[in-house]
């Protein structure tokens, strides 16, 4: 038979009350704290978390929904997640929506259902609607990797249009003038890396002819399907930036069935550096995104909105002023582009 709080009492000698209190989280007296604790280490009590968040009105359980739970983005950060998640005391509970805003929005309701102390969503849609049930029930939400649109909710990015900028004019200071980009528009992350590399080839005054535009989706096919159309035109491109992981993957399998090699026919710069850079020849240079710095920042942050949910401060018409966290991507070194002309 599983050990009880009348057991502990007994073996410790201290009343239901102060054993109660430590179980809530209470400040106790050290030794009284010493006994109870060696009394659960004796008796293996096990703590009913379900009755404890009746009382505490904490589940110290946290929704994570991502947009596709295969996607290695996602893995690695989850990861990352719950690394954090746990050495604040919290348990993740993990939706996966599939790419699919229906879907989503039933895990959001789903996780609400579960009453968790807060949400980390990392969206398919783009429009905040899908979150209303939970902003009415007051459950603090910080979004990850991808803002909605016209929302008031705290967020945790990085800078994709600097970032694709930057790595598009390390192409143009080697000389490159014919660049070609595989990239997305489907997201908006994809959106705002494609205004940065636009911007940058107006700034240089680069034309991109019709057949160096290669947008679609984040996905193995689209660079793949991209990469081989690129390489049977007649006046290829002597570069290419490849807009995540997925389109780099797809490229480079392309590439390596060409006659082609990189850098000497091709030059290559891509986005995200998920295990790629270390399996490709040669090392591709990569914008690189800080995951376990946005990790760590988006449970910092909901686990300080949900201490001020708890404490009623910081509220502006029921709603917290919302932050937007953006943290920069670097370009990391590699041998994939060589000098034109």
């Amino acid at each position: 038979m599983a050990a009880t709080i009348r057991d502990i009492k007994n073996m410790t000698g201290l009343s239901l009350a102060t054993i109660s209190k430590y179980l809530n989280g209470g400040n106790l007296l050290p030794e009284n704290r010493e006994k109870i604790e060696e009394a659960i280490r004796t008796l293996h009590y096990e703590v009913n978390e379900m009755a404890r968040g009746l009382v505490t009105s904490q589940s110290k359980t946290i929704g994570v929904v991502v947009f596709d739970i295969s996607n290695v983005f996602t893995g690695t950060v989850l990861q990352y997640l719950g690394e954090y998640l746990r050495e604040e005391g919290y348990a993740a509970m993990i939706c996966d929506s599939q790419n699919d805003p229906v879907l989503e929005e039933q895990n959001v309701r789903f996780l609400l259902g579960k009453k968790v102390d807060g949400m980390i969503v990392m969206p398919v849609a783009q429009d905040p609607g899908f979150l209303e049930p939970v902003l009415r029930n007051h459950i603090p939400v910080v979004l990850m990797d991808r803002p909605l649109k016209d929302s008031r909710l705290d967020c945790v990015k990085v800078n994709n249009r600097e970032a694709a900028y930057d790595a598009v004019k390390l192409l143009a200071d080697y000389g490159h003038r014919r660049i070609a980009l595989i990239s997305a528009d489907t997201v908006i992350t994809g959106q705002e890396r494609l205004e940065g590399c636009l911007q940058l080839l107006k700034d240089r005054k680069i034309r991109v002819p019709r057949s160096y535009m290669k947008v679609g989706d984040h996905s193995i096919g689209h660079g793949y399907r991209s990469m081989q159309e690129l390489l049977k035109l007649k006046e290829r491109p002597t570069a290419v930036f490849l807009g995540n992981f997925e389109i780099i993957l797809g490229a480079v399998m392309a590439l390596n069935e060409s006659p082609y090699q990189c850098p000497e026919d091709l030059s290559l710069i891509g986005f995200d550096d998920l295990i790629i850079s270390n399996l490709s020849k040669p090392k591709l240079v990569l914008a690189v995104q800080p995951l376990r710095k946005m990790a760590e920042e988006a449970v910092r942050l909901l686990l300080k909105r949900i201490d001020q949910n708890r404490n009623g401060t910081d509220k502006e018409d029921g709603q917290y002023e919302h932050e937007i966290l953006v943290l920069p991507a670097k370009i990391a070194e590699g041998k994939s582009i060589a000098r034109c002309g």
